[in-house]
């Protein structure tokens, strides 16, 4: 009788094959594009997905400047902040958010969604987000990726 084995390969770092993505953020909506974000930076659409090693590609998304909320979000969503002296706890709405540096709004959203752990600050350093379609990164390669395919 023969028995079949199978063997679970477990990713680790030298293993690993990252690849440089980009994501265009043009009308988006913003939890939406920060979600299929995160599932990227953490390799969760590879085969050889291991939750505990960063497996996740390099992604860049541009035109960060014309991403969508639905709603009064604009008005109604609060970021918080505290500096570190009492009663130095401040809010931003999202408006006054993208007015200071239209990015930040993305890059708040993804990280978000990452794991809240050493990894997961490992994985945000491998996003770069652009207000505009101009990126530094063209020397690496980098795939576009359209979110509207992955439906």
């Amino acid at each position: 009788m023969d028995t079949l084995s199978y063997k679970t390969v477990s990713a680790n770092k030298n293993t690993v094959v990252k690849e440089w993505l980009v994501v265009d953020a043009d009308g988006q909506a913003l939890g939406r594009l920060a979600s299929e974000a995160a599932k990227l930076l953490r390799g969760k659409h590879k085969p050889s997905f291991t939750p505990h090693v960063d497996c996740g590609d390099n992604v860049i998304i541009i035109n960060a400047g014309n991403v969508k909320l639905t709603g009064n979000k604009w008005n109604d969503k609060t970021y918080i902040r505290h500096t570190g002296y009492p009663g130095g706890q401040r809010s931003l709405t999202a408006t006054e958010m993208y007015k200071k540096d239209p990015a930040r709004l993305v890059e708040k959203a993804v990280k978000g969604m990452l794991p809240k752990n050493k990894l997961g600050a490992e994985m945000f350093r491998n996003l770069k987000v652009y207000a505009d379609a101009n990126h530094g990164q063209e020397a690496q390669k980098p795939r576009t990726i359209n979110l509207n395919d992955n439906k």
